[in-house]
């Protein structure tokens, strides 16, 4: 008899943000499969017993191949028990989960989601900012900086992404951001609009760089550290200048 599987959002990489019920599938699971951003003491929850093996994807590293992930997947899920696939952030954003979710499906075996908290929000709780302001951010995008390829992908919708009413948030895109800043100014939104690079986020590494649009691709064009790291830009509020009634859903 076919085993479950839980797909397990881990968070930003702080253990304390995990939810309670994440915390409950990591303590029955038999195998859990995680990728590089859920490992560390993420993992101190895991039975001593279980299996843990390493399927994670990282840009510029060599990963395994999202096919044999599922493979590996469907294979233990076959063998019986509680099967953890443990993402980061929460998986359902640019988690690769559809993928792995059409594997089970067409293999029989059950599963269910659990959301966990999304990088880009644990990003602005760090930096002491909301991601909506009234009258100047009713809307929040996400996207991502590169496509399969690694480049950054040919179909952005440009013209959304300028927009200088929305708060944007760019994932996997530290290599790709001087294009997207160049394209973008093109496309009318200016250089000095405020930004942020959020670096390691929820960890004992974490850095925030509070900067502009043209500074940060000029710092980017240059940039070799492969710390995990997100880009937030738009009308961005300052925590040191805030004015009664400017912020807000």
């Amino acid at each position: 008899m076919s085993g479950f599987v839980s797909f397990v959002s881990s968070g930003p990489g702080d253990p304390e943000l995990l939810t309670v019920k994440a915390v409950n599938c990591l303590k029955q699971a038999d195998a859990i499969l995680f990728d590089d951003l859920s490992s560390g003491p993420i993992l101190q929850h895991a039975r001593p017993d279980a299996d843990l093996v390493g399927v994670g994807k990282r840009a510029g590293r060599p990963s395994p191949k999202q096919h044999s992930v599922s493979r590996l997947l469907v294979e233990y899920a076959k063998a019986g028990g509680r099967i953890v696939r443990l993402k980061s952030g929460d998986g359902g954003l640019f988690g690769r989960l559809e993928e792995e979710l059409v594997a089970l499906r067409q293999a029989g075996i059950d599963y269910e989601i659990i959301p966990g908290v999304p990088s880009a929000f644990a990003g602005g709780a760090a930096a002491g900012i909301p991601l909506t302001r009234r009258l100047t951010a009713r809307r929040i995008q996400f996207v991502t900086g590169h496509d399969s390829s690694g480049e950054l992908p040919d179909d952005l919708n440009l013209s959304a992404l300028a927009d200088p009413m929305a708060t944007t948030v760019v994932f996997m895109g530290k290599r790709t951001f001087p294009l997207l800043q160049r394209a973008l100014e093109e496309h009318g939104l200016p250089a000095d609009t405020p930004a942020m690079l959020a670096e390691a986020i929820s960890t004992a590494d974490q850095k925030l760089t509070r900067t502009t649009m043209g500074a940060l691709a000029d710092q980017l064009s240059n940039e070799t550290s492969k710390t995990p790291a997100l880009i937030y830009y738009g009308p961005l509020a300052d925590p040191d200048k805030y004015e009664d009634g400017s912020d807000g859903a």
